[in-house]
This record gives C-alpha cells, structure tokens and sequence, in this order.
C-alpha cells in the first residue's frame, strides 16, 4: 500500500509549477504529520505522541469547519422556506384552491402550511406568519386585514329556496363548537333578526365541522349558515346558491406576522397576493362592506 507521501506525489502528467510546488508542500506536511503524529509504537499498537495529538485536534476542527460549511452550502442551495399556520377550513376551502397560483408567481419560496384551531405564538420562530380568524387586529404584531367576513345561508339550487319561509320545509344543518368571535351565526341569531317566527330550529342535523356541513349542503341534504368566504369557490361553481340578501355579521381574516418578519421579502409577496386574491374573488377592497 503506498504511503501518503506517495499519494501525494501521484500526480498527472502536464500539472503547472505551481501545483508540484503546492504538492511537495503537501508531502512536507505528510511527512512531518507521519513523523510527529505515530512515532510512539508498542507492542499493543500505535499510539499519538503529544504533537500527533495537537494534529489530531487540528485535523477534527478542520473537518468539522468543512462539514459545517458544506451544510452552508446545501442550505443556501434550497429555496427558502415560509410556514404559514390557519385553521384547517380556511385551508381547504380557500387557500388550497388558489396554491397553484403562488407557486407559479413564486416558484423560489418553500411554502409550508400549518394547520390548528389553537394560537400559535409567532415569537417562538416554529411558524413565519398565521392567518387568523378575529375582530381587531392583535397588539404588539403586524397585522394585516384581508376580509371582512359575514354569514349567509347557502343550499343548493336544487331546493328552490325563495324567501325565509321556505326555510320551514328543509332540513337545518347546524355547526357546533363554532370559533367566531363575534355572535355566533347560528340559526337562533337568523330567526331572531330575519325570521320567520315559526322557524323551528331544535330540529335538524348537526356537524362538528363547517367542511362536512358545506358538503351535505352540496348534495342538497339541507341547508346551512356558513362563512361567505369559505363559501365563494362553490358560489362561484354553481352548486350552492345564497337565496337571501341578509347575513349575519362575522369576524375578520388577518395575516398576522411578528414585526421583524414583516420586512422579509417572502412575507411581503405572500401578504400582496393574500390582499389580491381577496379582492380578485369578489371585486372589492377586504375592508369595504
């Protein structure tokens, strides 16, 4: 097996001065770390002498520094990431829909999606922004308005809904364990304010998530009250018509970012095409009525 010092001077023909130069540095340092570093041999073994030791340290560092930096390199190499926390509704109904459209304007962000109905805190850096679902904005964060949201009654078409009284004869879905700031939008509300008085709202069939209820509405099972921006893809679709004018009032949807993270170039492009693609869904600011 050839010693170091002859790997060193294994060289290819047609190499320039200054790489045998840089080559026989290379086998003086060889020699000296041979020499210096494996000196003490016993019958057991080899064994470091004191300055093989400080080599052995040196050498660790060394490979250590360029393991590090080969991790600077691939991570610089990957495009950055954006986590973004909302509610797993928000997601489905809205969002997941228009993705294709962000990843096509910005194809360089990693965008990552989180979802859960508790708070995340933003000051712990596991998530980059969160859009959430409330009635101001929240102190001591950026927050930017994207809608403000209320509730309608939607069905299908397909049960020919005219006027509140026909609500009499169709099934009421309910949704339980709503998280709505405001008064809840539920069917104790809408009779209260629209009526009709005869309404009987302690019948019908509930649902622990607004998804399912939407869903049912679809295939004309019933009717439900639900958040019109969650409703506007299946609006827009025809398989859900909003018989009525009147609505209940809602919250508000905001993107919502720790200051420091408001001035990344990633969050800005996300909170304009947040902002754009609200007002592209139904022709008007988030913030008008």
């Amino acid at each position: 097996m050839p010693s170091p010092a002859t790997a060193v001077l294994n060289r290819p023909p047609g190499r320039s001065a200054s790489a045998r130069r840089q080559s026989a540095i290379r086998l003086n340092c060889w020699s000296r770390c041979w020499s210096a570093g494996f000196a003490n041999a016993a019958h057991r073994g080899v064994s470091l002498t004191a300055d093989g030791e400080i080599l052995y340290a040196a050498t660790q560092r060394a490979f250590s520094a360029l393991e590090q930096a080969v991790v600077q390199i691939a991570h610089a190499r990957q495009p950055p990431s954006l986590t973004v926390t909302t509610t797993s509704n928000f997601l489905t109904h809205w969002l997941v829909p228009r993705l294709a459209d962000f990843t096509a304007r910005f194809p360089a962000i990693d965008l990552r999606l989180h979802t859960s109905v508790e708070r995340v805190d933003l000051q712990l850096g596991t998530v980059d922004a969160a859009i959430r679902y409330r009635e101001t904005p929240e102190p001591d964060l950026c927050c930017t308005l994207l809608y403000e949201d209320r509730f309608i009654v939607v069905a299908s078409p397909s049960l020919g809904l005219a006027r509140p009284e026909d609500l009499q004869r169709v099934t009421l879905f309910h949704v339980a364990n709503r998280r709505v700031p405001a008064d809840s939008p539920n069917w104790e509300n809408w009779r209260r304010r629209y009526g009709p008085s005869t309404l009987n709202i302690d019948t019908g069939l509930t649902f622990s998530d607004e998804t399912h209820a939407l869903q049912a509405a679809v295939a004309g099972q019933g009717v439900v009250i639900a958040s019109e921006l969650l409703a506007r893809d299946l609006l827009q679709r025809g398989v859900l018509s909003a018989p009525f004018s009147c609505a209940l009032p809602g919250a508000c949807y905001y993107l919502v970012t720790t200051e420091a993270a408001a001035q990344r170039a990633d969050i800005i492009a996300l909170r304009e095409w947040l902002v754009g693609q609200m007002v592209l869904g139904d022709g008007r600011h988030p913030a008008e009525e």
